[in-house]
Parts: structure tokens; C-alpha cells; sequence
């Protein structure tokens, strides 16, 4: 290869997992196909076609491996297991037959930085500080210079200490997550080579990749020392300490090396507690041999409010963001401006790409509140709808890796507001309501304290709301199952279902049909470069595509409830109306229609316009 710079240039390399469409499913809310009010393999199984059809290329299944599910599966009790809950390792390869057999893929969610403390491997490390595996985990003895005896002073994501005590051996573990999650010691080899067994026992199984919980943590700070201390009296944030650890791509180079080198997959990294695109782009670029690519959080934290804590936070940690080190699942909630979203998307989409970073692009999973409720507008249906589709334009003309969570195809929104905290039953949720409530008990002398703020929180960014089962038709639990559904289903399921939407043409799933053929038809989608216009500006989203041979996409969407007028040469470019542009995708009018001077666009109104080259 020759030293031109041109012979590096990344922007428009190709591979067939850039231009995938993954439909992320969470196995326990998707299809109970067996009545016991939890869903399952063989009910994904059953929606093979309906997952084909939407033009998905690549299954994502949430863990569904032996767990006390503590934290919904995260906590892993044996790798090599599928739940019974879930069914079987036959369902499992009959699924993926199934799969195949449709021309699509399966990712598996691989979740290495915790076991669950029932996990073989921890019961061995727990019955003896001799134990062979004792260096498996992060045992440490209690200290006695500090009157809690906890080994530092860190802060589990599900609050209090990130530190457990043990009474039979009378030492502490560490779990930077549930006390049923302890950490993996990743420094110690033999934890490595058990993780690349783990790997290759489903990769010859026939899994085609793996999406990697909190991979970015695996590397913990040697000693694991005290956080500054930023909130006196409680337990701090330590992840300066173990987000980006000092051994963290030495462990992915190895495991490319080891493992993904040797089969055709595909990998992506979730990246938590991290807004530094310059260190999130090292595990993806094609010189670093590590990941595909990874999830940036950065959008996700768009309406969390800054409290002085939280900057100080920041100011303690040399060049992390003011959000990104304060992720403790805070659930309250703050009004976001346009402009702020756009700069986010913006460095996002133009990071390094000429030297090849790659990023999974997503505005939903199953940590995520339902998209229609914090981007769009879920007030009247029709706002509903309308907002859902403008969201799938935008969603699939975005560069990266497109994802898609199970019901974001049908534009579902979140939960009622008169849901009561006993309606959400994610840990994370229950943690940080009752937290909450216990504080102003405190402050307030009253056993009753107003907690409004806090419901209204739960209500726009809770997790619970991705985990409601999903709404097939308008029967009794949507659908979902015939039994007790393990979950509250959605109040609406009698008219937002797959059921009333399939082949209805104005409906939000055959508009996300068309968004993904209109992708998967234009390269430009996929590999185009990203240029946005009119950054400031409150109501107008507005960005061009283009290929290097010429082509050029479009994207011009009016994300407000008033109308708008776009002057394409003042608010755009003069030069994009010799671009020869159509619009091939609107869901309002104009499909079919040239480029003009001018575009009317109502309320949620989304154009996408393409030139061939």
C-alpha cells in the first residue's frame, strides 16, 4: 500500500455488518409462546416472518442464559445454559435455524463484566480465601482505617457501596452493579481464557457475533483506590477508576486475537460513562484490531439535568463529560433544546471518519424509555404516529450501524402517567424511587413527601418502559400471552398493536418498512458523509449524505409541534438545488417530488430527498 492519504480514507469502506439492520429483541417481553406469562424462544421463533418482513437483517436477543434475574438476566448463572425460563438449548438452535433459513443473523448479548454471585465460578471463589479461584473476582479484606470496613469508598450504579460483605469468609467483593453481579478480575488470565470458551461455544454453535455489556469496564484501576469525594456522607463515583481502565484494549486486542480474528462476526461494545469521542473511537478504528463498533451514550443523556454535584463530578475527572461520569441511572427529567441534540449528532456522525470509526446508531433499547416520548410527540395518536415516522426518517438516514428495540417499529410509547412506582419493576427504577423517597422523609418530617418530580422522571426516561410486553393485537394482554403477563402491559394494546398496523399502508410500521427499503437501496444512507445545516435553528433538522461518487441524500425534518417554513438556500445551501434531488421518502405529502426553493413542512413533518450519482 502507498503512503497517499487517500489509500487510508475509511469514509466509504465496506463491510456487511455497517449496512446491517438489527432488531433488538428483549426475549422476556417479545412472545410468550407457552401461557406462563414470560416470553420466550420459541414465541421469537414464531415472528421470524414479521421480523423478515420488516426488513431487519440481524437479530439482537437480550440475555436469555440460566439467571436468578436479578437484574433481568445480566446476572449470569452459566453461560453454556438457556433459562428455562426461556426454554432450551434445542429452542435456541431452532430459533437460530430459523434465522438462517430467512437470510438474516443472531447476536448474542455477552455479558463478561459480572457473573451472578450463583455462577459456579463465584461459588467456588466464595467458599475459601485459599480457593483457586478465589483471584477469579475482587476480594478484598475489610480495611480498618475507615469505619465502614468497605475496601474503598465507590458507589454501585444500583446505589450504595459497590462493596458486599461476605460472612463466610469474612471479606467484601466488589459489584459495581447488583450485589448479585459481582466483577470479573479480567487481569487474571485464566478469566480471560474461561471468557474466549465462553465465546467460541456459541460461535460454533452458530452464532453470528455479540453485542458486549459495559465492555469498557472490564479493566479496573490497579489498588481499585478511593473516588475523590464529591458527595460527603455518601458513597462516590468511582468510574475515573474503572470506565477506559489501563488494561481495557489490551484485553479486546487479545480477545480479537484469540476469538473474533477466527469467524466472520459481528461486535458491538457498550461504552457507558464515557462522552470523549476520541476514546471511544480507539476500540473501533480498523488499526486497533478490537470492536466493529460501540454505543455512545451521549444522546441518551440529553435530558439529565446538571445539578452542582454532578459538575463537580466532572471537574474531579480530567476530560470526561459532565453527564457521562454522573450516570447512576438518574431518572429525573429536563426539558432539551433542538440545538443541543443536533451537536450531539453532529460529532457523532463525523467523528474520524477517515480513519474508520464506526458507531452503533440507536434512540431506543432496553435501558432506554421509548423514543416517541422523549424525542417526538406521544400527546393526541395522531402527534403520535406522525412524530414516530419523522423519527424512523431520521433514524434510518443516519451513518452507523442502524438499530432498532422491539415496538419502536409500531412508534410505542411510554407508560400512562398514572402508573404508581409498584407498576415499574426494574431494580434500577425501585433503587432510586425509594432512595429518594427515604431522603425527603428525612428532610421533611413527613411520611408522606410529595414525589411528583420523581414519578414524573419514571414516567419520560424509566427502563421499565422498553420492558413492557409488546402489544401484537387487541385480545387480552395484547396478545403477548395467555396467562399472567410477568409485567403490566401497555393501557393502549387494544389500538397500538402489530396487528392493526400490518398492512395498513399509512401505518408507523409500514412507513419504517419503507425507510429501511430506502436504505438498504441507497449506499449514500449507509456510507455517505455528514454535513448539518443550520445548527441554531429551533425547529429545522436538516443534513446532507453524499458519496464520493456523487450521490447525496437529503434529510430536512421539522422536530416541533408548529408549523415551518425551510428557505432551502438561506437555511440550507444554494448549491444543493443543482443536486438534482427527489423526494423519496415524506410522511406527510411530497414523495415523488423535485427539490423546490421552498418546503412547507407541518408540525413532525420529515422529507428525505436522493440523487443518484
Amino acid at each position: 500500500m502507498s503512503g497517499n492519504a487517500e489509500d487510508h480514507d475509511y469514509t466509504e469502506h465496506k463491510a456487511w455488518w455497517k449496512s446491517s439492520i438489527i432488531y433488538q429483541i428483549y426475549p422476556t417481553s417479545f412472545y410468550d409462546s407457552n401461557g406462563d406469562g414470560i416470553g420466550d424462544l420459541n414465541g421469537i421463533t414464531s415472528k421470524l416472518d414479521y421480523i423478515r418482513d420488516l426488513g431487519v437483517t440481524v437479530i439482537w436477543l437480550s440475555p436469555i442464559y440460566k439467571s436468578p434475574l436479578a437484574d433481568m438476566g445480566y446476572d449470569i448463572a452459566d453461560y453454556r445454559q438457556i433459562d428455562s425460563r426461556y426454554g432450551t438449548l434445542e429452542d435456541w438452535d431452532r430459533l437460530l435455524q430459523g434465522v438462517h433459513e430467512r437470510g438474516m443473523k443472531l447476536m448474542m448479548d455477552l455479558v463478561v463484566n459480572h457473573t451472578s454471585d450463583e455462577h459456579e465460578w463465584f461459588i467456588t471463589s466464595s467458599s475459601d480465601v485459599t480457593n483457586f479461584k478465589r483471584n477469579w473476582y475482587f476480594w478484598r479484606p475489610p480495611r480498618i482505617d475507615n469505619e465502614t470496613g468497605r475496601p474503598n469508598n465507590w458507589r454501585s450504579m444500583f446505589e450504595g457501596s459497590a462493596w458486599e460483605h461476605d460472612p463466610n469468609t469474612a471479606e467484601y467483593y466488589l459489584h459495581l452493579w447488583h450485589k448479585k453481579q459481582p466483577d470479573l478480575n479480567w487481569d487474571n488470565p485464566e478469566v480471560r481464557d474461561a471468557v474466549w470458551d465462553v465465546m467460541r461455544f456459541w460461535l460454533d454453535r452458530g452464532c453470528d457475533g455479540f453485542r458486549m455489556d459495559v465492555i469498557n469496564v472490564i479493566s479496573k484501576t490497579p489498588g481499585l483506590p478511593d473516588a475523590p469525594v464529591t458527595e460527603p456522607g455518601e458513597y462516590q463515583s468511582g468510574s475515573m477508576y474503572y470506565a477506559n481502565g489501563p488494561r481495557v484494549h489490551e484485553y479486546l486486542k487479545e480477545m480479537h486475537s484469540k476469538v473474533l480474528s477466527k469467524y466472520d462476526t459481528i461486535t458491538v461494545g457498550e461504552t457507558p460513562f464515557t462522552h470523549d469521542p476520541d476514546v471511544l473511537a480507539q476500540y473501533t478504528l480498523p488499526t486497533s484490531n478490537e470492536l466493529h463498533m460501540v454505543f455512545p451514550f451521549e444522546l441518551m443523556h440529553i435530558d439529565a439535568p446538571l445539578s452542582s454535584v454532578e459538575l463537580e463530578v466532572a471537574a474531579s475527572a480530567e476530560g470526561k463529560d459532565e453527564r457521562a461520569d454522573a450516570q447512576r441511572f438518574e431518572l429525573m427529567y429536563r426539558e432539551w433544546n433542538l440545538d443541543e441534540m443536533k451537536k450531539i449528532i453532529e460529532k457523532w456522525q463525523q467523528l474520524r471518519m477517515k480513519e474508520g470509526y464506526w458507531g452503533g446508531t440507536y434512540i431506543e433499547n432496553h435501558d432506554q424509555a421509548r423514543s416517541v416520548s422523549r424525542f417526538g410527540n406521544d400527546s393526541t395518536d395522531e402527534l403520535q404516529a406522525h412524530s414516530a415516522k419523522v423519527l424512523a426518517l431520521f433514524h434510518a438516514s443516519q451513518r452507523g450501524t442502524l438499530y432498532v428495540f422491539q415496538g419502536q417499529e409500531l412508534g410505542l410509547k411510554n407508560a400512562s402517567r398514572s402508573w404508581k412506582i409498584e407498576d415499574y419493576p426494574d431494580v434500577a427504577s425501585q433503587n432510586w424511587y425509594h432512595k429518594a423517597l427515604e431522603e425527603r422523609r428525612k428532610s421533611t418530617g413527613k411520611t408522606n413527601p410529595n414525589m411528583d418530580d420523581v414519578m414524573e422522571g419514571l414516567h419520560m426516561k424509566a427502563r421499565d418502559h422498553a420492558r413492557i410486553p409488546m402489544s401484537w393485537d387487541s385480545s387480552e394482554n395484547g396478545g403477548f400471552t395467555t396467562g399472567t403477563p410477568w409485567m403490566r402491559v401497555h393501557d393502549d394494546y387494544e389500538t397500538w398493536n402489530a396487528a392493526s398496523q400490518v398492512g395498513d399502508d399509512k401505518s408507523v410500521l409500514s412507513f419504517w418498512k419503507k425507510a429501511l427499503r430506502t436504505r438498504k437501496e441507497n449506499e449514500v444512507l449507509v456510507y455517505g458523509n455528514f454535513t448539518l445545516f443550520s445548527p441554531t435553528h429551533q425547529q429545522l433538522f436538516a443534513y446532507i449524505r453524499q458519496l464520493k461518487n456523487g450521490s447525496a441524500a437529503l434529510a430536512v425534518m421539522n422536530f416541533s409541534k408548529e408549523d415551518l417554513t425551510v428557505n432551502v438556500p438561506k437555511d440550507l445551501s444554494q448549491e444543493i438545488l443543482q443536486l438534482n434531488l427527489k423526494c423519496v421518502l415524506s410522511n406527510a405529502e411530497g414523495e415523488g417530488e423535485s427539490l423546490k426553493e421552498e418546503i412547507l413542512l407541518k408540525p413532525y413533518d420529515g422529507r428525505l430527498y436522493i440523487s443518484s450519482a
